[in-house]
């Protein structure tokens, strides 16, 4: 059987393409100030690295990144089924390669049926691949499991979630889960702030079905609200006590642009640590 290489489709757009430059933008994102603590799950924006770098690096920096990862994106280009995982191969950046966790693969396709073989739908898709780089420094011999979730199925969502709860209960080892989302796009700064901070109430609530709601009824253009529903679900089977948000901003404070930008919200799911 042939080897599957995803290769790099967003490397000098998205994040530099020469690993020198890469691996010192990674660094300058990611404070040294901050000591990493064990965390279940994560939510981190997926812009390019000049507007949301800052965002990405805070909440990577905050957290353990295990050995074991599972990488939750929406699916921006309609490419592939709604609900898309792929079970083997590589992911290549400008750092190298990125093996997929073929084990953790099979039992959640085994768990959740609606889970499709594909990787049409990963094969231009930036929201996975913008997260590669932190996570191969944070944690080099780091393996994981992609999905690009094409719905808002609430019931879905939910199911997957706790599929994955499931699957990572019965682990030896901890393992991320990784919810790769922007926040609201393309109203004015004071729109999309008070817009995301209705969301990122919910997150820090632990409530999934908040978080959808809210998103439906306030229109809130969240794109990543469905990997992120289905993480939180997840980290409530898994223990999950407390939400930090380690940092927000918008595309506005990088481009002075107030009158149409994007939000990004960093934030860390993790269990009350023991006294």
């Amino acid at each position: 059987m042939a080897a599957i290489i995803r290769h790099p489709a967003v490397a000098g757009r998205f994040y530099p393409a020469d690993p020198r430059d890469l691996r010192a933008a990674i660094a300058a994102y990611c404070s040294v100030d901050k000591t990493p603590l064990p965390a279940i799950g994560c939510v981190v924006p997926h812009a390019g690295y000049l507007y949301s770098g800052k965002v990405a690096g805070a909440v990577f920096s905050g957290l353990e990144v295990p050995r074991r990862c599972i990488v939750l994106c929406p699916n921006h280009t309609g490419k592939g089924p709604p609900l898309s995982i792929m079970s083997r191969g590589t992911w290549e950046t400008p750092l190298g390669a990125a093996s997929i966790d073929q084990g953790l693969s099979e039992g959640l396709r085994e768990k959740f049926p609606l889970l499709t073989e594909d990787s049409e739908a990963h094969s231009t898709e930036h929201a996975i691949e913008v997260q590669m780089p932190f996570l191969q420094i944070r944690r080099p011999d780091f393996t994981f499991v992609p999905l690009a979730l094409g719905t808002g199925n609430f019931e879905i969502l939910e199911g997957l979630g706790n599929a994955i709860a499931e699957v990572l209960a019965a682990q030896a080892e901890p393992v991320l889960i990784i919810a790769s989302s922007d926040m609201n796009h393309y109203e004015n700064d004071s729109v999309t702030r008070v817009k995301d901070q209705k969301a990122i109430d919910k997150i820090l609530a632990l409530d999934a079905q908040g978080l959808f709601d809210v998103v439906m009824r306030e229109k809130i253009s969240m794109c990543g609200f469905g990997p992120t529903v289905a993480m939180l679900t997840a980290a409530q089977h898994l223990g999950a006590t407390k939400v930090e948000l380690v940092r927000y901003a918008t595309s506005g404070d990088v481009s002075g642009d107030r009158e149409m930008v994007v939000g990004y919200a960093g934030m860390i799911v993790r269990r009350a640590q023991p006294r």
